[in-house]
């Protein structure tokens, strides 16, 4: 029986990863990041390690999901601090702080590489072409491979994949770092990410599971975009975002009518965003 697209797909990602003698993978729990640790742990065994990266960027939330997927499907997990908010590059968020928020990621990871002989893999997928992500330039100057990219994976194939190997991250929403929340040119410090955490998790708990807060003025204004079904009860509820926004430390807070999409600070800046 002829093999499906999704079968051939998994089939040259496992052949891709195993071309590999070791992998510290970058993951941050997301579905593509989670593929390519379970296929990993699964290939490579205790040659395969996922790494987490911990800063005021990760919302706790995310953090507790990494750790459990991570223990539920046998895969070897660290996690290692990095130093992105001590960056004035960074900090200032500008176009290019994914580049900088990378080159963290790799300066921590590198002494790791290097003592245990292993290549950075991360969760690149053929969809992430087409958008804004200058962190993809750091990767390649640092020689991390994408073994979902070289199998030729889209971000639809990669749910297909999960879905089938049984992953619980085949349905996870994409989960942005805190710091793509804050608008470019306001500095990125703790005390945003943290109201930025504070006041997603407050509008996750009026029933909306799928948002964003975005920070405008320094800080001050709170953009709050759910999916475009939910404007219309978002707006009856206006009193409670409201409140649960100016709560986690927001002085105002607007409802973005148009509702949620990925990269809207991409679009607010004129770059490409995700297809």
């Amino acid at each position: 029986m002829a093999q499906t697209s999704d079968e051939v797909k998994l089939a040259a990602l496992r052949e891709r990863v195993r071309a590999e003698s070791r992998l510290l993978v970058a993951y941050s729990g997301g579905v593509d990041s989670a593929l390519v640790a379970a296929v990993a742990a699964q290939e490579l065994g205790e040659r395969a390690v996922a790494v987490t990266a911990v800063s005021a960027s990760l919302p706790r939330s995310e953090r507790a999901a990494a750790r459990a997927f991570a223990a539920a499907h046998g895969i070897a997990h660290v996690e290692v601090a990095t130093d992105e908010l001590d960056r004035p590059e960074y900090v200032a968020n500008g176009g290019d702080r994914c580049y900088h928020c990378k080159s963290a990621l790799f300066d921590a990871l590198a002494p790791i590489a290097a003592l245990s002989g292993a290549r950075i893999a991360l969760g690149t997928n053929t969809d992430d072409l087409g958008d804004h992500r200058p962190g993809q330039a750091a990767a390649r100057a640092r020689g991390a491979i994408a073994p979902l990219l070289d199998a030729g994976f889209g971000k639809e194939d990669v749910r297909r994949v999960s879905r089938a190997l049984g992953l619980a991250t085949a349905e996870k929403p994409a989960a942005a770092c805190l710091a793509s929340r804050v608008a470019y040119g306001d500095p990125v410090t703790p005390e945003v990410l943290h109201r930025i955490e504070l006041a997603e998790e407050a509008v996750r708990g009026l029933g909306f599971p799928v948002c964003r807060v975005r920070a405008h003025g320094g800080g001050a204004v709170a953009r709050v975009e759910v999916p475009p079904d939910d404007v219309p009860r978002a707006a009856e509820l206006r009193a409670e975002l409201d409140r649960a926004v100016r709560g986690a430390g927001f002085e105002f807070c607007a409802l973005d009518m148009q509702g949620f999409a990925s990269g809207r600070m991409n679009v607010l800046l004129g770059m490409p965003t995700p297809r």
